[in-house]
């Protein structure tokens, strides 16, 4: 299929910054082009018609001929009862558009004829006859261009998706992520040369990669900037399928990247495909032969539905026993493709639940359907091909359900009722959640729970809790939020979107973040009292945190996360799975602080040292100045006491800032800013250069300017160059912001602007022979010591003194906090400029603002498709929790990456058992002492178990030791009085029991990890 090109408004970049990271401009592009059909308005059609809009997609025509139920609240979030006897799709309209006003939503309610098509990119069918689908599916594959066909069924407990593209679809980028890269360490002059890496970064290649090469020195026939397959991919080299013999002589440098190659799929429609499916997409390995099974259940559904006009009727034997029957005729004629056993208990399980559309099933596959959307939009990301089928049948109540149970209750849970039954709806809605973080996670949660009655009973109740407010950025995934709800409080809106929902949903909105400070607000009661919890954040220690109290507590506790494409699931239930925090990634590679500073190789390192640079110059120094002019006394007494190179040099920067450096008005401003310019990229460059000649050697003899390091060159400033005047400008600009000074109306003409710059004096720069540069890449610091930082330091402090007498008694400075978010303030035009300065210096690849805003501003990328996935894969494990009786094989653990696409389900890790003597114990278990027990006591207590303790210890205090003779006066104490009196714990009334750490052995000496201790005294 042709790709559209939009001429729509250019992206806007405040709001779909977090998608532009996972996409980049020309996807976004060609989505804003594209016309997408959605026929089927059930809980499925509107999550995927969600998904698009947010995304922003041209226009989103909904299809539907029939009209909302009471059925239908229980998986369709824009439907509300005053909706029941309106057409789904007229009805779904107006909210849906509030999503994205620049998407044109509209609605069609007559039935659907072939040629109607033609005016889409793609078209979604989430409610149709394999009939009709083959007849669509036939026009939209031989069309010219071929339009996306996609067909998407969930049915009870159980989804399907098919996807046909067209004869031949280009996909342009396969997996969305950066070309990989290497520095070139050598290259030998032989056929299939061998080439080593720098062991910086291990290499990502794969045999028969394409690669290029580029800033080879010596073997220069490698710089033709043609593509070269390579093989023998390891960490740290490879081989070129390249006689080199005859080449140059390799000398040193060079960059290797990967070229990424487009890739022709060759789609089959769905009449063939029916029939020669292909290989199936798996997503669950322990479930290798359910995707034929499935593929037979579906086509069993559809002969069912088309001979009896109807859906089996839940709980009926008889119409299970017809779909069994229907199903085992189609097996019959498969030929090649019969399955051996049919599972009549899966496809009876499949059968009761045929009718019902379920809110997690509808999430997990709107975000699927989706992101296939996107894909054949825009040739961004490898497309489903062509079949994927997923069950659930784990989440089913683990006691059976008789036929009267799952019977209609004219209730809006009905669907769901049709499939779990009423007894376990009532444990739905009396559910006591804690919701943690209610940005995009949290507003599907929310979604999620709302439709499917959790806490919407008498007895249930949901707390959700998030100090954050609404931004712009925000409304392109956290689809609760509206534009006028920028600036307000993210857990009250959501709160209240959800009720609107459901308006049963017993919510209560705080905004406390959740962590140590405020154990008064979630205190014991609070965690005691709860059901499960749902953690929706972004940050690990956060994270780490809440498991921490789901562990104290034993708590299940459901995780998951997304970052662009990707999404994760992790299921920690007590005494049954291991706890979040006994399995981390490692922590992220940080640059050698020597690197950042002197060294870089990579557009990544500039950005760390511009954003150190900005907020060194525009929010510390100004906070430091503003903290030493109220409390002068106090501020030098501080530094005094320190006595260090860093009191040194925060009291240089200070005198700097209100002697030599001081601005009075923006003439000064720019003056600073050209002096800035000339000190970083020219003067520093000259120093570690002199210091450091082209020909330099190590001590062992070796070059010094080898690979990684790059050579430097100073810039030449010229107010021709639009770069350098835009940079010095903005620098200008947010320095009179620290100093409160007014912004002329000529800074805006680049003309009077560059006569302004260049009035400005440069002196002239002398590199000095006792410079010291940092070369020691285990240093964390530049700032070297020396013996007289005390005198140097009084003499800052006399001059600091001298300032302050010169200024006016209420001056203070404005300390500027880096906000990446706000295109008009300057931020990034200068954290994108220091940069890009610093890279020409290196001659390191330049990136623009957007790039720079995404590394700089350590934004996460981020999509609606995949938050989606995981909330709903989230929702069914939740099913399982609520139940209580499953065992922990029938949990799932998920990661799941939409780009490729891969799902890879797992049974979550059991935690690990300590065993002594006839005990066992896991991370789970808290042993509880009551009645107030004296030191000694909690010792014999011990010993009764076989254990000798030796060392006692209540947060990082040691209450007692055996090597330390004087601990044994406190035997007869209290532990209680031990904790408040050595480790000064503060026990508020609220609190009635406090937690120790005891380290003990056993009877041979050997060390015994036994669980945390709770002592309670009241």
């Amino acid at each position: 299929m042709a790709f559209g090109n939009s001429n729509r408004h250019e992206i806007d970049e405040d709001l779909h910054s977090r998608q532009l990271a996972v996409y980049g401009r020309e996807t976004m592009r060609r989505l804003f082009a594209s016309n997408v059909l959605i026929s089927g308005m059930h809980g499925l059609g509107a999550e995927i018609a969600k998904n698009l809009i947010l995304a922003g997609v041209k226009s989103v025509t909904l299809h539907d001929e029939s009209v909302v139920e009471l059925w239908d609240l229980s998986s369709n979030f824009v439907f509300s009862e005053g909706d029941i006897g309106k057409n789904r799709a007229d009805a779904s309209v107006n909210k849906l558009q509030d999503l994205n006003n620049a998407v044109a939503v509209s609605s069609l309610t007559s039935s659907l004829t072939k040629e109607q098509l033609s005016g889409f990119e793609v078209v979604v069918f989430s409610d149709i006859s394999l009939e009709k689908a083959i007849e669509f599916n036939d026009y939209c594959h031989s069309h010219q261009p071929p339009i996306a066909f996609v067909k998407a069924d969930v049915r009870g407990l159980f989804g399907s998706v098919f996807c046909d593209f067209g004869p031949e679809f280009a996909v342009l980028d396969v997996d969305g992520e950066e070309p990989h890269t290497g520095i070139i360490a050598s290259i030998s002059n032989e056929n299939q040369a061998f080439i080593s890496c720098v062991d910086d970064e291990r290499l990502e290649f794969e045999d028969g990669d394409l690669v290029v090469f580029s800033e080879v020195e010596g073997m220069t026939e490698l710089n033709d900037g043609k593509p070269r397959k390579i093989k023998s991919a390891r960490p740290y080299s490879f081989t070129l399928e390249e006689d080199t013999t005859g080449y140059g002589t390799y000398v040193k440098g060079g960059i290797v990247t990967q070229v990424k190659q487009p890739k022709l799929l060759n789609f089959k429609p769905l009449r063939e495909a029916l029939k020669d499916p292909g290989d199936f997409l798996f997503g669950d390995f322990a479930k290798f032969d359910r995707p034929p099974l499935l593929h037979l259940a579906f086509q069993a559904l559809d002969r069912f539905t088309s001979e009896a006009g109807r859906f089996p009727v839940a709980g009926s034997e008889e119409d299970a026993q017809q779909l069994i029957s229907i199903a085992t005729s189609i097996n019959t004629g498969q030929g090649d493709l019969k399955v051996d056993n049919l599972d009549h208990k899966l496809l009876r399980h499949f059968s009761f639940g045929a009718k019902a559309v379920l809110n997690p099933m509808a999430a997990m596959f709107g975000g699927i359907v989706g992101q296939e959307v996107v894909k054949a939009c825009s040739g961004k990301f490898h497309p489903l091909f062509q079949f994927f089928y997923f069950d659930s049948v784990e989440s089913l109540p683990s006691e059976p359900l008789d036929s009267s149970d799952v019977a209609p209750r004219n209730s809006r849970y009905d669907a769901q009722i049709s499939v779990f039954g009423a007894k376990f709806q009532q444990k739905l809605e009396d559910a006591k959640v804690f919701t943690v973080g209610s940005g995009a996670l949290g507003c599907e949660f929310l979604k999620n729970m709302a439709l499917m009655g959790v806490s919407c009973g008498s007895q249930g109740k949901l707390t959700v809790t998030d100090d954050d407010i609404i931004e712009k950025s925000n409304l392109s995934r956290q689809f609760l939020f509206r534009d006028w709800n920028i600036g307000q409080a993210k857990s009250t809106v959501a709160a209240s979107a959800a009720a609107a929902i459901n308006p049963k949903f017993n919510i209560e909105a705080l905004q406390n973040r959740v962590g140590a400070e405020t154990e008064n607000v979630f205190d014991d009661a609070f965690w005691e009292n709860l059901t499960v919890v749902v953690n929706a954040l972004d940050n690990v220690n956060a994270r780490l945190y809440v498991d921490s109290r789901c562990l104290y507590f034993q708590k299940p506790l459901l995780e998951s996360g997304t970052l662009g494409a990707k999404c994760n699931t992790q299921m920690v239930i007590p005494h049954r799975t291991e706890n979040y925090g006994a399995s981390r990634d490692p922590p992220e590679k940080q640059a050698p602080m020597c690197t950042v500073h002197s060294f870089p190789h990579n557009i990544d390192h500039c950005l760390t040292w511009a954003r150190s640079e900005f907020e060194g110059l525009l929010e510390k120094t100004p906070a430091e100045v503003n903290a030493y002019l109220s409390s002068p006394v106090e501020y030098t007494n501080s530094m005094m006491s320190a006595g260090d190179a860093q009191a040194r040099d925060t009291l240089e920067r200070i005198v700097e800032c209100l002697e030599k450096e001081k601005c009075e008005d923006f003439q000064d401003c720019l003056t600073w800013a050209r002096l800035r310019f000339e000190d970083y990229f020219v003067n520093r460059v000259k120093q570690l250069i002199y210091t450091f000649p082209e020909d330099a050697a190590t001590s062992t003899g070796a070059p010094f300017w080898s690979a990684p390091k790059r050579f430097p060159r100073p810039l030449q400033y010229s107010s021709s160059d639009p770069s350098l005047l835009n940079f010095i400008t903005a620098t200008a600009i947010l320095r009179a912001e620290t100093f409160g000074i007014p912004v002329p109306e000529w800074t805006k003409s680049p003309k009077e602007a560059a006569e302004a710059i260049d009035r400005v004096i440069v002196p002239d720069f002398e590199p000095r022979k006792d410079a010291k540069i940092v070369t020691d890449e285990k240093a964390t610091t530049l700032t070297t010591a020396s013996v007289d930082d005390a005198a140097v330091i009084n003499d800052l402090i006399a001059k600091l003194e001298q300032c302050r007498h010169n200024l006016s008694p209420d001056f203070r400075m404005k300390p500027i906090q880096f906000e990446k978010d706000d295109d008009t303030n300057y931020h990034m035009d200068v954290i994108a400029g220091l940069a890009n300065m610093r890279a020409r210096n290196y001659s390191i690849p330049e990136v623009d603002k957007l790039k720079a805003k995404f590394i700089a501003g350590r934004i996460i990328p981020a999509i609606a498709t995949s938050t989606a996935m995981a909330t709903g894969l989230v929702c069914l494990e939740l099913y399982k929790v609520l139940d209580g009786g499953h065992k922990v094989e029938a949990y799932r653990n998920t990661f799941a990456n939409l780009a490729l696409p891969l799902f890879s389900m797992a049974e979550p890790v059991p935690p690990k058992v300590v065993k002594h003597r006839d005990m066992a114990w896991t991370v789970w278990d808290r042993w509880v002492l009551k009645g107030n027990p004296t030191l000694r006591e909690v010792l014999k207590w011990l010993e009764e178990k076989g254990l000798s303790a030796y060392s006692i210890s209540c947060g990082s205090c040691l209450l007692f030791n055996s090597m330390f003779p004087r601990h044994k006066e406190r035997m007869d104490k209290k532990v209680v009085d031990l904790a408040r009196d050595i480790a000064k714990v503060e026990l508020p009334p609220y609190r009635h029991h406090l937690d120790v750490v005891v380290a003990c052995e056993d009877e041979d000496d050997n060390d015994v990890d036994i669980p945390l201790v709770s002592i309670y005294f009241r």
